[in-house]
């Protein structure tokens, strides 16, 4: 693969999207990220003007001007397996291929402007990690907050998540449940000497059916809620009547909560439909997995600049980002990448020059002359 440069006086233009596609030329599924972090890392390894540091398949490279403000522009190397759109088609002002939207063209922004701005008017952070497409206890950012969190202070942080070069701020928090019900088991002649388990499930898939989410409105971000079954397990034999019930209900929740406030919501909402919890032989519910909300940083002085001088759409992320993780740890964070969401991980993922070219002019300008 040649470098990944790109000619400043052709900007703006179609190089951002060639730079894209150059990426998108490199295959990086999760766990497969390597070859792209060692030609990136080599690219900005070539700068002076960045410390670049790299921690497994991850790497960061900074500034170190002492500037007021840090800001930390991050993005997540691989991509979901392909599906027959390996290869990178540029056609007009679209660019095609898997991960052209989620993200390689965030990363493709983010490498011009670290490659561009020797002397930023803020000191600046660029996160390569990798291993975002799959299960949390994977993630490359988690490694590098575990082992490395120094790398990544900061007083903002911009994840270049597809938002079609609009702001989505903040993300809401998840959580999954896995909920009993018992019964008794009886022969089906004699059905009235059990109780069935699946049966008791009524009420309560009712109830969730009914449940009126929240919809609350930070800072201008509206923010809606979910409670759904996403599976149900059960029966003995076709003879049998089922004495237990499994269902897995996963929940959304809006960041003016904590996890903990979430769980506890959850669970106050189901014990009407529980029965003898507390004992061996009773319903139970067990957490399977829990991630926090982000509250939407839209008022820190970095996105407000954004937001104002290029009247950007502003909306709160419904789904989960590693935003999370930044806010988790004291660094207020939005996702502002280009690219459609809604195209990410389909056969039909395309990324467009307007997009890409608005992502980069926002953040050009920030780095430029800061907040």
């Amino acid at each position: 693969m040649s470098p990944i440069t790109s000619t400043p006086e052709a900007l703006p233009g179609l190089e951002l999207l060639q730079k894209t596609a150059q990426l998108v030329a490199v295959p990086s599924q999760s766990f497969a990220e390597g070859r792209i972090v060692s030609i990136i890392e080599a690219e900005l390894a070539a700068h002076s003007h960045l410390e670049v540091t790299r921690v497994g398949d991850n790497l960061v490279a900074r500034t170190q001007l002492g500037r007021a403000v840090r800001v930390i522009l991050a993005g997540h190397t691989d991509t979901v397996p392909a599906n027959r759109n390996e290869q990178p088609r540029l056609e007009d002002d679209l660019l095609w291929g898997v991960g052209s939207a989620d993200m390689k063209g965030g990363l493709a922004v983010m490498l011009q402007l670290a490659q561009q701005h020797h002397h930023p008017a803020v000191d600046v952070t660029y996160v390569f990690y990798a291993r975002e497409e799959v299960a949390y206890e994977h993630s490359g950012l988690g490694e590098l907050f575990e082992h490395r969190p120094d790398l990544l202070q900061g007083d903002v942080a911009l994840l270049g998540e597809p938002t079609d070069g609009q702001i989505e701020a903040g993300c809401q928090g998840t959580m999954r449940f896995s909920v009993v019900l018992k019964g008794e088991r009886a022969h089906i002649a004699r059905a009235w000497m059990g109780r069935n388990a699946i049966h008791r499930l009524g009420g309560l898939l009712t109830a969730i059916e009914q449940y009126e989410p929240r919809q609350p409105v930070l800072l201008g971000c509206r923010f809606h809620e979910a409670l759904q079954v996403v599976a149900v397990s059960g029966g003995v034999a076709g003879n049998v009547v089922p004495d237990s019930v499994q269902i897995e209900l996963a929940h959304r929740f809006a960041p003016d909560r904590t996890s903990a406030q979430a769980e506890q919501h959850v669970r106050e909402f189901l014990q009407p439909y529980l029965i003898n919890t507390s004992q061996p032989e009773g319903d139970s519910i067990e957490i399977l997995d829990r991630s926090s909300a982000a509250y939407p940083a839209v008022d820190h002085p970095c996105i407000t600049a954004l937001i104002e001088r290029h009247n950007l759409g502003v909306r709160g992320k419904l789904g989960w980002t590693d935003v999370a993780r930044f806010t988790e740890h004291g660094v207020p964070a939005v996702n502002f990448g280009p690219g459609d969401s809604s195209l990410a991980h389909t056969q039909e993922e395309h990324l467009s020059r307007e997009s890409i070219l608005r992502t980069y002019l926002a953040l050009d300008e920030l780095l430029s002359v800061g907040p």
